[in-house]
């Protein structure tokens, strides 16, 4: 048996709660993972309130984690007992203090990255390789706009942009935020509520437009996101933090400007392990270069969830939030 946070409704963070539950040997394919940290990320937020779709309550939660291989089953030859691994993949249940997981989804980690790094990196790290490496892949020069600059993902997405030589528009929600997201890489953070973010476009690029938006909050920014494009410009809907966008005309694309309009998943863009490693790869790089550092805004006890989800929901987080087992 092992301890584990069970959704058990849709709804607040007091659906989540602290149960026992069994825990398998592995079968082919798999090995038992006994965590250590576990990474915390919008899209467990999104499934309590119902806002994405999920397996029906009871279930745990989570699609990553950090721990080390305790057990494998018949076949498995991408990691070895006593092995530290890292992950982010379907199926959820990683919000547990152990669990039973596909091996061909587990990458080796390297010694020189600690435990606490991996899991507020990898999952945020995969997305941000998979929106400006391989969504639109970011050259130097290019001008980008970045939704929620601020948060896990975006402040790797800033560093990350500046690194491949881009300039960083980005938005936030605070002063504060502000702050935080120009010292990792935004060169022109807006204010949403005091600043109209395609004003700020306009200074800075003119009428010439972006060639990509990216764009996690949704309802709220995407008509206006579309609008700060250049021709063929590139629309990477990655989010919904503000709610599913409104009906969107599609004509208006080919006769405005040719855009190109994407709702991009990480999961699929690593849902073949060439591709899971070469986004690790490059997480990895970044990291030991320098170029990118991992901002922990809080570690919980892995019983303490919902306080964890709770301070997400509330918008009083910047960088990542991790369990620690």
């Amino acid at each position: 048996m092992t301890m584990a946070i069970v959704q058990t409704g849709i709804g607040g963070p007091e659906n989540l709660t602290w149960s026992e539950q069994a825990v398998s040997d592995p079968g082919p394919g798999e090995a038992r993972i006994r965590h250590t940290r576990i990474g915390v990320n919008l899209i467990e937020v999104g499934m309590r309130q119902g806002a994405y779709p999920g397996p029906p309550p009871p279930f745990v939660p989570g699609f990553e984690g950090v721990g080390v291989v305790e057990a494998i089953g018949a076949g498995v030859d991408q990691v070895q007992v006593g092995q530290r691994v890292v992950y982010a993949y379907p199926p959820p249940g990683s919000y547990a203090e152990e669990r039973v997981f596909p091996a061909e989804f587990l990458v080796p980690l390297p010694d020189d990255i600690d435990d606490d790094t991996a899991a507020a990196v990898f999952m945020k790290g995969l997305t941000a390789w998979m929106l400006l490496e391989r969504v639109y892949p970011v050259q130097a020069g290019d001008t980008i706009l970045v939704h929620a600059a601020a948060g896990g993902t975006g402040l790797l997405m800033c560093q990350w942009a500046k690194a491949l030589g881009a300039t960083v528009i980005g938005t936030v929600s605070t002063e504060e935020k502000a702050e935080v997201a120009a010292r990792h890489g935004c060169d022109y953070p807006v204010i949403h509520g005091r600043e109209d973010f395609r004003d700020t476009v306009r200074d800075v690029v003119g009428d010439a437009g972006l060639p990509v938006v990216y764009d996690s909050i949704g309802r709220d920014t995407f008509d206006r996101s579309m609008e700060c494009l250049a021709p063929t410009g590139t629309m990477a809907l990655f989010g919904m933090a503000s709610g599913e966008p409104d009906p969107y005309y599609l004509m208006r694309m080919g006769l405005d400007k040719s855009y190109f309009l994407t709702r991009p998943a990480v999961f699929v863009y690593v849902s073949r392990r060439d591709w899971l490693l070469q986004g690790a790869e490059r997480i990895f790089q970044l990291l030991r270069s320098g170029n990118v550092r991992v901002e922990i805004h809080g570690r919980y006890p892995l019983r303490d969830a919902g306080i964890a989800h709770r301070a997400i929901e509330q918008r009083r987080t910047t960088g990542s939030s991790i369990l620690t087992v």
